[in-house]
């Protein structure tokens, strides 16, 4: 059981609410690190027939949701909002109408309640949730977050001090995924059916390109990636090939990329522990590619709980904690923010 602080402490139980893209998701946590509740509606099977996220449908989906969602995480965490201290919700970035939903519900919430509340950024819960594993990584750290909408290598110095050091210039890893996986047909979420397809696989088979290998940056670009598939696909229309080597040899690519851009953060600012972030952080071959790369390297390395993973409210809860014990408050007035500037943060005045 984590200790917290008495009952003025406005991060002493703090509720989290996550509405970015497609999960409906609260979370109780206690003092920044014990998950009391986390609860998160899917809408996987909603958007599965478009291959892909539909706006519009995501937003509907979260006013059906959130509210309900937000009662199960409370009831879970055995503790009603009268004993709740502060509130903190994903401002951005993400779907404009989607952070809305969660956004003016929570204001409501903290308003009705005269609880403090603070806006945090999806990525900033996105590190944040590493605080929460068995083992956080010590800081400093270098993290490497992969989602559906980023890729990015963070310089962690502490909660909530994130340096970014490099990001995609087009695609993100997990968009490149799923563009993949609807090109063949394979369903959605492609990330996840890519990765199982790929463990019966010979990445060796086919080969494809690193964008941005060596070029001597920490920046990342995929686009290319998924055009080389395109165009393999053209130029094999007929042929036999299985689309298990195709998975593998495709996300072989992607983990390379990853791997060595991460490495060689990690040397040029003498850290000497990595971390994995984010939803892509749950595919097997890219965990099991970094452990061994940051074994061979002399490197620690953590890798969050899979649930830890994917979009989550525990993650803003803990973000949120640290904001909230550092005075930040978030004005009624504040609006939801889709696109961050470079860095990953909200702005100061957000």
């Amino acid at each position: 059981m984590v200790s917290v602080a008495n009952s003025t402490d406005p991060g002493r139980l703090v509720l989290g609410i996550e509405s970015s893209c497609d999960e409906s998701a609260a979370a109780v946590v206690a003092g920044g690190r014990e998950v009391l509740s986390s609860v998160v509606a899917s809408q996987v099977k909603d958007h599965a027939p478009f291959g892909g996220v539909v706006p519009e449908l995501a937003s509907r989906r979260h006013l059906e949701n959130m509210a309900p969602v937000v009662s199960a995480a409370l009831a879970e965490a055995g503790v009603t909002l009268e004993e709740i201290s502060g509130v903190a919700v994903t401002q951005g970035p993400g779907l404009i109408g989607a952070l809305l939903v969660g956004l003016n519900l929570a204001k409501a919430l903290a308003w009705s309640r005269g609880l403090p509340i603070v806006g945090v950024s999806h990525l900033e819960g996105h590190l944040a949730a590493l605080s929460l594993a068995d083992e956080p990584p010590p800081h400093p750290f270098l993290a490497l977050l992969v989602s559906g909408g980023h890729t990015s290598l963070f310089l962690v110095s502490g909660p909530g001090e994130q340096q970014e050091l490099g990001c995609t210039k087009d695609d993100a890893a997990g968009e490149a995924f799923d563009k993949v996986a609807k090109l063949y047909g394979l369903g959605y979420p492609g990330g996840v059916i890519i990765d199982r397809m790929a463990a019966s696989g010979d990445p060796t088979v086919i080969q494809l390109p690193r964008p941005r290998l060596h070029d001597g940056t920490l920046d990342f670009s995929f686009s290319g990636l998924k055009s080389a598939v395109v165009r393999f696909r053209e130029a094999n229309q007929g042929r036999d090939y299985r689309i298990e080597d195709l998975c593998a040899g495709f996300q072989e690519a992607v983990v390379e990329v990853l791997v060595k851009k991460t490495l060689a953060a990690a040397a040029q600012h003498g850290v000497g522990h990595l971390a994995l972030a984010g939803g892509v952080a749950a595919n097997q071959r890219l965990r099991a590619a970094l452990a061994q790369a940051a074994n061979q390297a002399g490197l620690g390395v953590t890798l969050p709980p899979v649930e830890l993973c994917t979009d989550n409210a525990a993650m803003i809860a803990a973000a949120g904690c640290h904001h909230l014990r550092a005075g930040r408050r978030l004005p009624l007035t504040a609006d939801a923010i889709s696109r961050l500037p470079k860095g990953g943060a909200l702005p100061p005045d957000a």
